[in-house]
C-alpha cells in the first residue's frame, strides 16, 4: 500500500501551493509589474518617437523632391523663354541689320549715281567748251587768211589731223 500513498493528493497543499502562488503574483505585482511596465512603455515611446522622426524626413524628402521637380521644371521653362528672347532679339537684330545695309548700298547707289551724273555733265561741259574753242581758233584762222578752195580744203584737213593728233596726246582732255 505504499504505492498509493506516493499518488495521493493533498489538497492542503494544493491550497498552500495555489496560495503562495497568489502572494507570489501580488509581490511581483506591486514591486515589479509597474516598473517593467513603465520601461516599456519608455521604450515604446522611444520607438514611436524614432518612427515619427522617419516618416517626417521621409515626408521631407518627398517635399524636397516635389520641390526640386518644380525648380527643375521651372528652370526648363525659363531656358526655353531665354531661348525663345534669345531668337527674337537675333531675328530683330538680323532685320536692322539688313535694313541698315540695304539703306548703306542705296546711299551708296545714288551718290555713284550722282558722282556720275556730275561727271557726264562735266565731261559735256568740257566737250562743248573744247569745241566752242575750237570753233573760235579755225574762225580766227580763217580771219587771219583769205583763202581761194584749195586753200580751204587744205587748211580742214590739216585742222582735222591736228585734231586727232591733240587727241592722241591727250592734249583734248586736259583743258
Amino acid at each position: 500500500m505504499q504505492s498509493l500513498d506516493v499518488i495521493s493528493i493533498n489538497i492542503w497543499q494544493i491550497i498552500i501551493s495555489l496560495v503562495n502562488l497568489l502572494i507570489l503574483f501580488f509581490i511581483l505585482k506591486k514591486f515589479l509589474y509597474k516598473p517593467v511596465r513603465e520601461m516599456l512603455a519608455k521604450r515604446q515611446a522611444a520607438v514611436d518617437e524614432v518612427y515619427s522622426l522617419a516618416n517626417e524626413a521621409l515626408e521631407a524628402a518627398h517635399r524636397d523632391r516635389e520641390e526640386y521637380e518644380q525648380k527643375l521644371l521651372g528652370a526648363d521653362e525659363e531656358c526655353d523663354e531665354l531661348l525663345r528672347t534669345a531668337q527674337q532679339n537675333a531675328a530683330r537684330r538680323s532685320g536692322s541689320i539688313i535694313k541698315e545695309a540695304e539703306e548703306k548700298a542705296a546711299g551708296m547707289i545714288r551718290r555713284a549715281e550722282n558722282e556720275i551724273e556730275l561727271e557726264k555733265n562735266g565731261a559735256t561741259a568740257e566737250m562743248k567748251h573744247q569745241i566752242a574753242e575750237l570753233s573760235v581758233q579755225l574762225a580766227e584762222k580763217l580771219l587771219e587768211r583769205e583763202m581761194n578752195a584749195d586753200d580751204h580744203r587744205e587748211f580742214i584737213d590739216s585742222f582735222i589731223n591736228s585734231i586727232g593728233t591733240e587727241s592722241e596726246g591727250g592734249n583734248v582732255g586736259d583743258r
